[in-house]
């Protein structure tokens, strides 16, 4: 009869002041970048509306679109190359991360199993290997007895 109790999780730390503030302080300014970040997008299309507009019109060379295009796609390079810059950097940290923190947490993990394995064999063979023998050897002598009739079956 085994009752499953799960273990009690102590209860986080209440944050100080200075903490509290600090996580204020950190989610404003992400704020700040994420509002910064879409204003400047909204400020390129709208720019970039404006300026199809202008191009738009009849007395407008069409030189004149293919230059701005042109202008428009050496712009969008940039930003992909700035994404694939920001992207080789996190890949980065995911290795340093898999390889520093990750990879000890593995091998003790694995030393863990390797010892606990052990530990079955030598109680497998030491303890519960007798215990099975003389439980055989007790059945055996049992079973005699009851044949030459000193033990009731």
């Amino acid at each position: 009869m085994t009752f499953s109790q799960q273990p009690e999780q102590p209860s986080p730390a209440p944050l100080t002041p200075e903490q509290v503030a600090a996580i204020k302080e950190a989610e404003r300014k992400q704020k700040i970048i994420i509002a910064s970040v879409i204003a400047a997008v909204v400020l390129i299309l709208g720019l970039l509306g404006v300026a199809v507009y202008f191009l738009l019109q009849p007395d407008t060379p069409t030189d004149k679109i293919r230059d701005v295009f042109i202008i428009v796609v050496a712009l969008e390079t940039l930003v992909i190359g700035a994404a694939l810059i920001v992207l080789i950097i996190q890949l980065a940290s995911l290795i340093n991360l898999l390889q520093n923190e990750v990879k000890p947490i593995l091998e003790a993990a694995s030393e863990t199993v390797n010892t606990l394995r052990g530990t079955a064999e030598f109680l497998g063979e030491n303890v519960v290997e007798p215990v099975i023998k003389l439980n055989g050897y007790l059945a055996g002598v049992k079973r005699m007895l009851e044949l030459l009739g000193i033990k009731p079956k």
